[in-house]
């Protein structure tokens, strides 16, 4: 080999080198940054959840956990308790459940089954989004002005109806009841349903849907037996997700929900929220009462934490029964 290749094959060497070198550095470099990006989201979580605590503390040293369970709220008296703004949560995001959780699925079952052309799916998808990107105040308003004159007849039906069952009982529905506000919440929290089912459809093999045709299931049978089952983690994710957004929503709560300061069974009557009880008296509160609404705060962190440690539980079952299965 003449001096002139050994040169080259040097250079060539340091070249190579100085690639890796670079490509390392870069990798490296990805690496922290996106430590970096996660610890931030982290410490920005603990910060929320330590100042909101903070400026919570007078109020959990003064009334403790008498609190949770006390169904008066009277700055004047300086007495609260967020007992029928638990309640008011805990059944309006149920409600939202209750018809979100067909709607959503059956709308992802009809996005992915190839019941019509993709020219009809298509555009119901894209409206399907856009129910996302819809402001929630704008959703309360038309809640007011549209949808409270539209379903009250309804209401006053069923009340008259099924007034013997506590859930539809009491007087006749005049207008804002947790009822009302469940259902626009539900319309709010069905897309995120529709597509993290959708997606969840669209990446299970093809060969399931194929096998079981092939062995002479229906199409129903095969959605049913196979579909549902072997995509149930990812529909019960999406249940949660939905949940917590319900529990946290405020815009609506506060509009639709009466803000009526009281435990009543009846989902027909006015009733009150966490988020709705935090938005309609944050402007005028006192030193005390903002520490008894950020307390009120904290006691929503602590169900959303709740609802999603509990999602976790499920999904995590469900995918040791579908390993072992």
């Amino acid at each position: 080999m003449t001096s002139a290749a050994r040169e080259y094959d040097s250079s060539q060497d340091i070249s190579i080198e100085k690639k890796m070198d670079t490509s390392r550095a870069l990798d490296v470099g990805f690496v922290r940054l996106t430590l970096a990006l996660a610890g931030f989201a982290g410490i920005i979580l603990i910060w929320v959840i330590l100042q909101t605590t903070e400026a919570a503390l007078p109020a959990m040293q003064q009334f403790g956990l008498g609190f949770l369970v006390t169904t008066r709220w009277n700055p004047v008296e300086d007495i609260y308790g967020v007992l029928p703004q638990i309640y008011g949560t805990l059944m309006t995001s149920l409600v939202a459940l209750v018809f979100a959780i067909p709607l959503g699925i059956g709308t992802a079952i009809f996005l992915t089954e190839d019941f019509v052309p993709k020219w009809i799916t298509a555009p119901i998808s894209f409206a399907i989004e856009l129910i996302v990107a819809i402001p929630s105040v704008v959703l309360g308003l038309w809640g007011i002005f549209v949808l409270i004159p539209a379903v009250r007849p309804i209401f006053r039906a069923i009340n008259q109806t099924l007034n013997w069952f506590p859930l539809f009982g009491g007087p006749a529905p005049r207008g804002n009841s947790l009822l009302l506000v469940g259902l626009v919440l539900g319309i709010m929290v069905s897309p995120i349903i529709i597509s993290i089912t959708r997606s969840t459809f669209e990446s299970l093999p093809r060969n399931l849907r194929d096998g079981a045709l092939a062995l002479g299931a229906t199409r129903w049978e095969t959605i049913l037996t196979v579909m549902i089952p072997a995509g149930l983690s990812g529909i019960i994710s999406s249940i949660m997700l939905a949940m917590g957004r319900a529990l946290g929503e405020t815009m609506v709560a506060a509009m639709l929900s009466g803000n009526a300061n009281r435990i009543n069974v009846s989902l027909m009557q006015p009733g009150s929220t966490i988020t709705g009880l935090i938005a309609s008296q944050f402007g005028e509160a006192g030193r005390t009462q903002v520490a008894a609404l950020m307390y009120a705060g904290v006691v929503l962190m602590v169900l959303s934490l709740l609802v999603n440690v509990l999602a976790e539980l499920i999904i995590r079952k469900f995918q040791n029964l579908q390993q072992a299965n």
